[in-house]
């Protein structure tokens, strides 16, 4: 049974930071893919960066490229996504999800957390 937990988000003004993390258990991640993605209220899921669970392979949504960044440490079995220079556009249910396939379309990823809000005040 695949678990992915969230968890850092919350509240903060433009221009700040938050970090997220996406605790993942259940099985051997090697060749998984773990991405980040988020919902905005009326708007479709979007991928924001994904990271090859094996590798440093990353790629980021253009709109989050140069503010945001993926890691992952393999001891704790954990993905972060560190946010800077937040903008009030950034504010989402943020989701991490994992899968066998390396892609940024949402309905490839048969794995998915609970999802964890950041809201960014202007």
């Amino acid at each position: 049974q695949v678990q992915l937990v969230e968890s850092g988000g919350g509240l903060v003004q433009a221009g700040g930071s938050l970090r997220l993390s996406c605790a993942a258990s259940g099985r051997t991640f090697r060749n998984y893919a773990i991405a980040w993605f988020r919902q905005a209220p009326g708007k479709e899921r979007e991928f924001v960066a994904r990271i090859v669970w094996s590798g440093y392979s990353t790629y980021y949504a253009d709109s989050v490229k140069g503010r945001f960044a993926i890691s992952r440490d393999r001891d704790k079995n954990t993905i972060y996504l560190q946010m800077n220079s937040l903008k009030p556009e950034d504010t989402a249910v943020y989701y991490c999800a994992a899968g066998g396939v390396v892609t940024v379309v949402p309905t490839m990823y048969p794995y998915w957390g609970q999802g964890t809000q950041v809201t960014v005040s202007s």
